[in-house]
């Protein structure tokens, strides 16, 4: 497609996994901080939510990197090269986080000596062995990424919401127009 043909905004399906992927995102975040002690039902529940929201992640992930080779991206705004560099390192940034610590968190459940089990279904991810050096090191990262997945967002956020009021563009608009024919 080429630049002039491509729409202003993103389509429905590129929404839908936006916002999708955000929404899992949040309920990763919230269980995980929530879960309560080692040993309890409620950490067991929570453990099981979080890692339900990591793998909806991961697969929402796919689907939308496949969406955007297949069908684009909208044209990116006009704006000045350090406020286009600053967005690109971003959405790279982002897009890490939602390959990467979903990964992460499978492989290091699975160097713990234990399979990631998606409560309900019966289906159990085991890609690695144990490997308790590997496991303390996979537990440090994903705990330190998911850390800096607290900032990474809210950056993302306050970019969204001042492009919104003190820019007045279209970069909070175009990914959120759910009313739109596409």
């Amino acid at each position: 497609m080429q630049s002039s043909e491509r729409a202003s905004s993103y389509s429905k399906p590129a929404m839908f996994f936006h916002w999708a992927t955000a929404v899992f995102i949040l309920v990763g975040l919230f269980a995980i901080n929530i879960r309560g002690p080692k040993g309890t039902d409620s950490r067991l529940f929570w453990n099981s939510v979080h890692i339900w929201a990591g793998s909806l992640i991961l697969a929402l992930s796919i689907m939308r990197l496949l969406w955007k080779l297949w069908h684009g991206a909208p044209a990116e705004l006009a704006h000045s090269p350090v406020q286009l560099f600053m967005a690109r390192l971003v959405h790279l940034a982002l897009y890490l986080l939602i390959f990467v610590q979903p990964l992460l968190g499978i492989a290091m459940v699975n160097t713990g000596g234990n399979a990631v089990t998606l409560a309900g279904t019966g289906w159990h991810i085991q890609w690695f062995s144990k490997d308790p050096v590997a496991h303390q090191f996979l537990h440090d990262a994903h705990f330190l990424i998911g850390n800096a997945a607290y900032w990474l967002i809210g950056l993302h956020a306050f970019a969204a919401l001042a492009h919104h009021v003190v820019f007045q563009d279209a970069t909070l608009t175009r990914m959120s127009r759910f009313s739109r024919d596409r």
